[in-house]
Formats: C-alpha cells, structure tokens, sequence
C-alpha cells in the first residue's frame, strides 16, 4: 500500500506544542505513532501531494545517517525496544531511501535477525565499521553508547572532508576564471588583431608568432584534440586505478607530492588512530579492528602497511614495529602507540591521537589552500600578461613606423 504524507500538531506531557510530518498508510497509523512518543495529537490532516521530477532514488549522505544514528541512540537510552525506534525513524526520516532502507532493517529484526545482521544487508548505507560497532554493541549490552560513539566518530569526518571540500572552492574558481580567460583571449580577441597584422604585412615578433600560433592551433581542430587527450587522459586513469597495481601506483604518488602528499598522510593518519581507537573502546577484537581499518583506509599504500601490521599483529608482535617499518606512519604517532600497548591504555591513546592530527589536518589544509591561491593568481597574471603584451608588441610597431 502507498504512504502518504500528514502533518500534525500535538502536545507533549509537559504541554508544550510540537508540529511535523509522517508518511504512514492512513490517519490512524499517525496517531497510534503519535502516542507511541508520547504526544497528544490535536490535529492530523493529509499533506496535498506535490508534483516532482525523480530521477531515481535519493541518495543517503552522511549527514543522514549521523541524524539517524543519533536519533537511534536517543531512543534507545530512553528505554524504548529496538524495533519500535526503528518502526518511529522510518516513517520520520525526510530521505525516502534511508526510510525504505530502516523499514527492510525493521523487518528483519522483527523476523529474528540481529541488528548487526540486518544491517549488513545494506553495505551502501552501512559500512563494515559501522555494522562492526553495531554487533560489539548488541553482544556488551551498550547499544545506545556505541551508537553515540559512532554519530560522534562520524560527525568529526564529516567536519574534515567539509573543511577540505570548502577549501579547495576558492582555488577551482580561479582556475576556471583563468581557463576561460586565456580561451577566450585565444580564440575570440586574438584573432581579431591577427587579422590587422596580416593586413598590415608587417614583420611580427616572436613572441606575438608563439600566441598566433596556439590561437590557430585553438581555432582549428587542436583545441578538440586538447580538450579529447585531456579526457582521454582522466578516463584512463579512472581504468587503471580499478586495478590493484595501479591503484597501489597512484596511491603512492599521491603520498609524494610536496603539501598535498602531506595533508593525505596526516588524513590518513588520523582516520586509522581515530577508527581504530573507536572500535578497540567499543569492544571490537584488534585484529577484527585492523582489518575493518584497513578497509576504510582509503589509500592502497596505507591499508597495505595495515595489512601487514595486522599480519604481524596475529603472529605474537607489538602493534608499534610494523607500523614504524611501513615508513607512512611518523616516529611520533609509533611512540604514542607503544607507550599506550605498554600501559594497556591503547584505546586513550589512539584517540589523543586522532585529536592531535585532527588539528595538523587543519593546519595542512590551510597550508594547501595559502599555496594554491598566490600560485594560480600567478599563473593568471602571467598568462594574460605575455598575451597582452605579445599582442600589443605590433601595434606599438606601427605607432613608430608612423611617427
């Protein structure tokens, strides 16, 4: 049966008046809902349906399962069972994928899976980490904190790909400004001067020759040609990065740029320590953790190096000597996990950890983004300029020839 939509209006217990909407079946089920929350309905009416263009399935963000996982842990302290918290968030939850997604959750664990189980059907939505904490918190009885760990764990990566997506705005709109600049000086206000000069049959210097040249090269097909290599260029590396060596290849080479390479390796950094404190603090076995680390790690050189720790790892050693070997993690961050393996307090520690290199992961992206911004406005200045002047160079030609 097709839901719909009402809005209501109701009263808490202490008085106070609440509004929003429910997608349900029909006006009872709003307010049996209604009561299950402990809210008074005064007025339930269906919402006027509105015409909208779909294209396809809305996807889940990661602001919407941190909302829904805090939403989760809140009931859950509060007393109420799982599968009533499941059934209230998915006909409240605004994203109809994660809606749809929460009732099939729902419905397996009433049909007798576990959480975890139920979740793990869901690998889109739900990660390996999180289905992992979700299982080591129904098996220590502490759901509702390892739920709030995990919208805490959740919310402070969503903070740093934020801060990094906003800082790389301001150096993309340069760029573009100065693409389209250069183009359109190239193929539209240089050939018009040409023009002049070909009339004029006058010798042209070098420098005007190299800008003709290219603007020709632009006009005609060569501007095609660019535009195809440089796509044909981003396409093929799109396919070798699907493979094992050249993702391993890339990922490397990204790890050596100079300022970039840093700030991946401090990102890094800080989503093992922070990942792996999380799952050891929930419960979750090191060895189980590293593996789940390491998958996440989102960098072949980095989730190898955990790979082999993990190897060592199960074979008698400490957690700090393969870390320190596989040379991506720096002297400090081993010495800290080795002081914590020794005083048994390796969880602390990895999250002092992360909370440190949160910090140098804001002070490299400032670092990239004060690099970025003089370099390109560089690269504007001097492009436009040697265009200008390239092409200004005739004209003062034949001012002197006719003074």
């Amino acid at each position: 049966m097709a839901t719909t939509v009402f809005t209501w209006e109701g009263k808490t217990r202490q008085g106070s008046v609440q509004k929003g909407e429910i997608s349900a079946n029909n006006k009872e089920d709003v307010l049996a809902l209604l009561r299950k929350q402990n809210i008074q309905p005064i007025n339930v009416v269906a919402k006027p349906k509105e015409i909208k263009l779909s294209f396809g399935a809305p996807k889940v963000k990661d602001k919407d399962i941190v909302i829904f996982t805090r939403q989760l842990a809140t009931m859950i302290d509060a007393g109420l069972p799982l599968v009533q918290c499941l059934d209230i968030l998915g006909s409240q939850t605004e994203n109809k994928t994660l809606a749809k997604t929460v009732n099939q959750v729902r419905s397996d664990v009433e049909s007798g899976a576990t959480f975890a189980d139920a979740l793990k059907k869901h690998p889109k939505i739900f990660d390996n980490l999180y289905c992992n904490m979700v299982a080591a918190g129904e098996a220590g009885g502490i759901l509702d904190t390892i739920l709030g760990r995990l919208a805490a764990f959740m919310e402070k990566f969503a903070r740093i790909k934020g801060q990094i997506k906003s800082a790389m705005i301001y150096p993309s709109v340069i760029l573009f400004v100065a693409v389209s600049v250069v183009s359109l000086l190239m193929v539209v206000v240089v050939p018009m001067l040409a023009n002049i000069f070909v009339e004029a049959k006058m010798q042209l210097p070098f420098p005007t020759r190299v800008v003709m040249a290219i603007s020709n090269f632009l006009k005609s097909w060569g501007g095609l040609i660019l535009l195809f290599t440089i796509i044909g260029f981003f396409v093929g590396l799109k396919q070798f990065r699907r493979t094992e060596k050249g993702q391993r290849t890339t990922d490397g080479i990204a790890l050596k740029i100079p300022v970039a390479g840093s700030l991946i390796q401090r990102v890094a950094v800080a989503k093992f320590t922070r990942t792996l404190g999380t799952l050891l603090t929930s419960g979750v076995p090191i060895l189980e953790g590293l593996l789940i680390v390491s998958r996440t790690a989102g960098n072949k050189v980095v989730e190898e190096a955990i790979l082999a720790t993990r190897q060592s790892v199960s074979e008698g050693k400490t957690l700090a000597d393969p870390l320190g070997r596989a040379k991506i993690f720096p002297a400090m961050v081993v010495s800290m996990i080795s002081v914590g393996e020794a005083t048994g307090a390796l969880d602390n520690m990895l999250n002092k950890i992360a909370d440190f290199y949160d910090d140098e992961v804001d002070s490299a992206v400032a670092a990239l983004t004060s690099m970025l911004e003089p370099m390109l406005m560089i690269f504007l200045g001097i492009t436009v300029g040697f265009v200008i002047v390239a092409m200004y160079m005739p004209i003062f030609q034949m001012g002197a020839a006719a003074g």
